[in-house]
């Protein structure tokens, strides 16, 4: 976005208002959600006194545009007040999980932090509520800058409320987008958009932190299933979709918008060994198939989209060139010629770049070592290790890591409250003031842009009837079932009718199925046929809050810190799962076998032992028996393929698209019935 300058005379004009001669119709007056300050009436319109002066000052007045009142704001506000726009904290919750006010009280009123996410879960109204006390509290702060909260996803199936997401509640529960890649039809990624949207603003949330625009081409890498799978051209759709339904439209931000930040430029996926950048063992990027071009191309459907923010990742590229010159090897919150030259340059974005959470932060030797086996035994918490992500600028003080990412083009840091390592750096000659001023002034547009000035409250009871509706719960539960890939239907044994079938369930509820019309036999021998639903294996390692450096797979292993280099098959032998299979095929009861699929998995040694063979993204059971009974069609098609053994994972490139070697199930794989 360009920030003209307001003429003086364009500017007098309009604080005049009209007058009798004046044949202009007349600004239509916007809602003021108010608690403590006074209104202003002038022309015969109302606006809020935020700054408490008693008269209309610029920034206050909405018949302005966006950058014109940010532009006023600023030019009041101290530096110190400028820093704390930059940080982007984290809502402090009490035991019960409502927010902490009193522990946030010196980061609202003092430090001037007003973008904070949200892990608030369950209740929307307690969510609503929440967040009007936090708005309430800072209307009478200052010059009564709103509150931003964002949020990860929580229209989904994974729960990990520490790091990337945020589990449903009460929110519509929608497959995870890997799903919406096995659909593949932008429309209904657009749909579901517009829906969480509705819900997000409901209860007072105004960004998401999503979507992931990276690509599913490393097997091994633990953060797959956020992903729109392998395919960039692919991910490029459905991500410019993705952006169109939260931000509602193609045209940036609205007063009804949901701001996105899409993540993770330029690209995350390609990880060294598949090890995570969240932890200190899997810091580096590789490209050894030189495709980092095509790990660029889903960004461009979120810059079609004008989305409002973009989040680099925590990974150094390692040996990385682009266009002839070698890039940096810091992480790519500090590297100028990702952020700048490439992001800011050759793209266009003219938006907010955030950081991922903790990148200024130290990782001593605590982070590094995580917990003791003492601790783990214990039973002590894996977040009480403090962690920080500087890849590549680990020997730099604090304020010099500021200063570095500032320089590189970042206006926010993610996870931090604390603006005063910040003004340290300003105060050193490390940072402009003009440099801080650039970066709070495209925060404050967005603010603006959102209608946050001028109304920031939420309906508490009309946030607990949107919130996942029957009409959004109906939707998201279509869309988990038609995500399901079926990959082997042997004797085309779906569709599958009911009435008069015996069958005995694993990890499948019992009174789901017999709603259905089975009946439900927990002796083998006695079974027609038996449903099993299995997950791909999560091992966590228990020492890191961010668990394991593979997170566990099908028919893969989960190394441990020391085993890396030495991860092996077989990680389902000897498993409940494994064993429960091989018992149904013993019997020779034909089985019905579902697997939850959060990256790919190598399904060699189960396959065989079932008839009917989906894979699902996330869905509840009575979406998986929707599927069985053909009442609906199951439509997805895998968005990424299936090794065949754990030898040609290993051998394949992590940046290149489908190059394992006789995959067991292709990418687009996906049978009709």
């Amino acid at each position: 976005m360009k920030y003209p300058s307001l003429a003086l005379t364009v500017s007098a004009l309009l604080l005049a208002g009209c007058n009798d001669n004046d044949s202009s119709p007349k600004p239509s007056q916007p809602e003021l959600g108010h608690r403590t300050v006074n209104l202003i009436e002038q022309d015969g319109l109302q606006f809020k006194d935020l700054d408490g002066s008693g008269t209309l000052t610029p920034y206050e007045d909405w018949r302005l545009g966006a950058a014109e009142r940010a532009r006023d704001l600023l030019g009041r506000l101290s530096l110190a007040q400028k820093a704390g726009l930059m940080m982007h904290g984290t809502l402090v919750l009490d035991g019960e999980g409502r927010v902490n006010l009193t522990a946030m009280d010196k980061m609202l009123r003092v430090d001037g932090v007003n973008t904070y996410i949200t892990r608030m879960a369950g209740d929307p109204a307690a969510i609503a509520e929440d967040n009007n006390k936090l708005q309430a509290v800072l209307e009478g702060v200052g010059l009564g800058i709103p509150l931003t909260i964002s949020t990860d996803p929580r229209n989904h199936f994974t729960h990990d409320p520490n790091a990337t997401s945020v589990g449903a509640g009460a929110f519509s529960q929608w497959p995870e987008t890997l799903g919406l890649a096995a659909i593949g039809d932008a429309e209904l990624v657009q749909r579901f958009g517009d829906i969480a949207r509705q819900e997000y603003r409901a209860v007072g949330i105004h960004e998401a932190l999503s979507p992931q625009a990276d690509l599913a081409t490393e097997p091994r890498w633990g953060r797959i299933n956020g992903t729109f799978g392998e395919n960039n051209l692919l991910a490029k759709s459905l991500v410019r979709a993705y952006i169109e339904g939260f931000q509602h439209g193609s045209e940036g931000i609205g007063k009804d918008s949901v701001v996105t930040v899409v993540k993770h430029f330029a690209g995350a996926g390609p990880q060294k060994n598949g090890l995570d950048a969240h932890n200190p063992w899997g810091k580096e990027q590789i490209y050894p198939g030189d495709q980092f071009a095509y790990h660029l191309v889903p960004f461009e459907g979120a810059f079609e989209a004008k989305v409002g923010a973009v989040m680099p990742y925590y990974a150094k590229p390692e040996g990385l060139t682009y266009a002839g010159q070698p890039i940096e090897e810091v992480g790519f919150g500090f590297n100028r010629q990702i952020l700048t030259d490439l992001l800011r340059g050759h793209f266009g974005f003219d938006g907010v770049v955030l950081s991922d959470w903790g990148i200024v932060n130290d990782c001593n030797t605590a982070c590094e070592d995580g917990l003791t086996q003492e601790q783990v035994t214990a039973g002590v918490s894996p977040w009480s290790v403090p962690f920080g992500m500087s890849w590549g600028v680990e020997s730099l003080t604090k304020a010099e890591r500021y200063a570095k990412a500032i320089d590189a083009g970042v206006d926010q840091f993610g996870g931090v409250e604390d603006p005063a390592p910040l003004l340290a750096a300003v105060q050193a000659g490390l940072v402009t003031e003009a440099a801080v001023s650039t970066s709070a002034l495209r925060i404050l547009v967005q603010k603006f842009e959102l209608g946050l000035f001028e109304n920031p409250y939420v309906d508490a009871q009309a946030a607990v009837a949107l919130v996942g509706k029957r009409e959004f719960q109906a939707a998201a539960q279509a869309a988990q079932a038609e995500a399901h890939v079926l990959l082997k239907n042997e004797g085309k044994m779906l569709p599958l009718q009911a009435a008069g079938k015996r069958v005995y369930l694993y990890q499948v509820n019992e009174a789901v199925a017999t709603a259905n019309g089975f009946t439900v036999v927990t002796d083998l021998a006695q079974a027609d046929l038996a449903i099993a639903r299995v997950n791909t294996p999560n091992e966590q390692d228990p020492r890191f809050p961010f668990g394991s450096i593979h997170f566990g797979q099908l028919g893969f292993a989960s190394a441990g810190q020391a085993e890396q280099e030495t991860a092996h098959e077989g990680v389902y032998h000897g498993s409940e799962d494994l064993a429960a299979i091989q018992t149904i095929q013993q019997a020779g009861v034909p089985l019905v076998l579902s697997v939850y699929l959060d990256r790919p998995a190598i399904l060699t040694e189960v396959a065989p032992a079932a008839q009917v063979l989906l894979a699902n993204f996330g869905a509840l059971d009575q979406a998986l028996f929707d599927v069985i009974s053909g009442q609906v069609k199951a439509r997805g098609k895998l968005p990424f393929e299936l090794p065949s053994n754990w030898q040609a994972v290993l051998n394949q490139h992590p940046d290149v698209a489908s190059d394992s070697v006789n995959p067991l199930y292709p990418y687009g794989a996906g049978l009709a019935y």
